[in-house]
């Protein structure tokens, strides 16, 4: 939480040295349009995460079932990583989505900043999965982190908002660490049966759906919107 105060600080230092504004162009304060927005995000993002982890046990003899932690305990686990995944979230957001992209916009436009801000989230990501000792990993890591990243700039650029990424990024990441246990915070709600997964082309469709589903659709969103 430090973290993310400290962020805010400088976000405001920098937003009103360089450019003589506050964090109101961030577009933090509330209102029914970012709501909407911060929900949409959050139920799409929910649904295709969902989706994805039900089609890696479709095809296969592979099921989810409930983790058979105690009623208490599961509920004590998932609210602390609940808070674990909203704290990374913001930290994220506020880095990638904050005030570093909305200079980069005013300055080279939302094409030339959202690929920035796309790489520079998949190159954070080979740090936070650890993964400079396989050359093939970092590049899996890169396109499937440097894609997300792309689709959560360019919701902040065409909403002037920061609720619409932020709803994407935590309905993804909910879903995905807490709700189906694939993450750092080991086995919490659903977990799979057994070892059984998925190989071959069908395994490769479902990588591909992983990685293009939820931005095909925010960017489809976006083209009915103008529309």
């Amino acid at each position: 939480m430090i973290g993310i105060i400290i962020e805010l600080i400088i976000s405001w230092l920098l937003l009103k040295f360089s450019v003589k504004k506050d964090l109101s162009v961030l577009g933090l304060k509330p209102s029914p349009t970012r709501l909407t927005q911060w929900s949409i995000g959050f139920l799409l993002a929910a649904a295709v995460c969902s989706l994805y982890h039900f089609m890696t046990t479709a095809f296969i003899n592979n099921n989810w079932i409930l983790n058979n932690l105690n009623n208490q305990l599961k509920f004590y686990a998932s609210l602390m990583a609940l808070w674990w995944v909203v704290k990374s979230v913001l930290f994220e957001e506020l880095l990638f989505r904050g005030a570093l992209l909305y200079l980069a916009i005013e300055q080279w436009g939302n094409t030339k900043a959202c690929l920035l801000s796309a790489a520079c989230f998949g190159i954070y990501h080979w740090f936070s999965y650890n993964a400079f000792a396989n050359p093939f990993q970092m590049g899996i890591i890169f396109v499937m982190t440097a894609i997300f990243g792309w689709i959560l700039a360019l919701s902040f650029a065409k909403t002037k908002s920061m609720y619409l990424p932020i709803g994407l990024h935590l309905g993804w990441n909910l879903f995905n660490i807490i709700v189906f246990s694939n993450g750092p915070l080991g086995k919490l709600v659903f977990i799979k049966a057994n070892e059984s997964h998925l190989e071959g082309i069908p395994s490769l469709l479902v990588f591909v759906f992983q990685i293009l589903a939820l931005p095909l659709l925010v960017y489809g969103y976006f083209k009915v919107k103008r529309w």
